[in-house]
């Protein structure tokens, strides 16, 4: 079973999603993969999970570091499960790219060479947002592309973080990677 709630956060409503696991899907309000996993007969209540997820975000909000993570449940194929775990390791007011991100996964599987652009995808069908931190991959170049909840929201959970957004830039349409 998967219960629902919501968090009002400074940049708009999130829809929290979790089991008895952890926490399966954190969406803001109107993102391209909006609910994407979320169970039809799911179940809107409060849960612990929730406290904790909350807590984290408040923290997060405030513009500090959390030291802690809540439970989380990734649900996906290995190889987005694969590239969400390295996401996960992105230190916080860090950024990494596509590019590197292949790398790690071509070595962890054997390859000469990985596809930036299944990474893109893996990234982009992120779940759990802000918790699993897809808005810290950026193209090689540090162009900010591919974060489903907005280009806006990418730079500002980029800035909240303390990250100088004078060494990134937004592509010109048609440029993006």
């Amino acid at each position: 079973m998967q219960y629902t709630t919501k968090y009002v956060s400074p940049m708009g409503e999130i829809l929290l999603s979790c089991d008895d696991i952890g926490l399966t899907g954190l969406w803001f309000d109107g993102e391209k993969y909006y609910a994407n996993n979320l169970n039809p007969e799911h179940k809107e209540m409060e849960h612990p999970i929730f406290e904790k997820v909350k807590l984290w975000l408040d923290v997060y909000f405030l513009g500090k570091e959390p030291n802690f993570t809540p439970p989380i449940h990734m649900i996906g194929s290995d190889f987005r499960i694969d590239v969400w775990k390295i996401l996960c390791q992105i230190s916080y007011g860090k950024t990494i790219t596509y590019g590197k991100i292949a790398d790690i996964i071509a070595k962890k599987r054997g390859l000469s060479q990985m596809s930036a652009q299944a990474i893109g995808g893996a990234v982009g069908h992120n779940e759990i947002s802000i918790i699993i931190p897809c808005h810290r991959v950026v193209g090689t170049n540090g162009s900010l592309t591919g974060y489903a909840g907005g280009i806006d929201k990418k730079i500002k959970l980029l800035s909240l973080e303390g990250i100088n957004m004078e060494k990134l830039f937004i592509p010109k349409r048609g440029t993006e990677l």
